[in-house]
């Protein structure tokens, strides 16, 4: 969006969503971008990307094995899974996993911009943990695996699409995975013939 120092503009944002190697492998990605112009977000960034160990491990950095242990140990209670690991262990094994499946094949990464885009599309992919997902988010229409029971499988959760959390997640993860050459500013019809 063009940029006239309006005080609306505050309200546009720009997020980070990555179509996961299993949203690809399944031929979903036309799908997922379709949900997203639907809404009228703007694509400002496309690209297709093969992760490697050291952009995997910088976007799912180490320091979420805790938070990861704690998720799975709390699925698992939910299933009725009983185990003698501790979150550490839990958590290393799921981060391990995390990483393993990031790398396994291409992903298709993209910035998009609009009102409340970080909120929006988070809204629109649902919870983390897709069997938790409700119909008409893209996790609960297209996944429906439990990230315990991943974890509990030794893979990384197949939940189909990662999305910024915040909007300073949302700056740092764009820098991570585009350079700014590969962000374009350009006017949608809507944006030049509606206003």
């Amino acid at each position: 969006m063009a940029k006239d120092g309006s005080e609306h503009e505050k309200f546009i944002e720009r997020t980070l969503v990555l179509i996961k190697p299993d949203g690809v492998q399944r031929g979903l990605v036309g799908k997922i971008i379709e949900r997203f112009e639907n809404v009228g977000l703007k694509i400002v960034g496309l690209k297709m990307i093969q992760a490697d160990r050291e952009l995997a491990t910088k976007h799912y950095p180490p320091q979420m094995k805790d938070i990861m242990g704690e998720k799975t140990l709390n699925d698992w209670k939910e299933m009725g899974i009983a185990t003698k690991l501790d979150k550490a262990k839990i958590g290393q094994k799921a981060w391990e996993d995390l990483i393993s499946f990031a790398t396994e094949s291409p992903m298709v990464a993209m910035v998009l911009e609009g009102v409340h885009a970080v909120e929006i599309v988070r809204k629109m992919c649902g919870p983390t943990s897709p069997h938790k997902a409700p119909p008409g988010t893209i996790r609960g229409d297209f996944s429906h695996i439990s990230m315990g029971y991943a974890s509990l499988r030794g893979f990384g959760g197949r939940n189909i699409i990662h999305a910024s959390g915040s909007r300073n997640e949302a700056e740092a993860e764009i820098m991570l995975w585009f350079k700014p050459s590969e962000i374009y500013n350009y006017q949608t019809v809507w944006e030049k013939h509606l206003r």
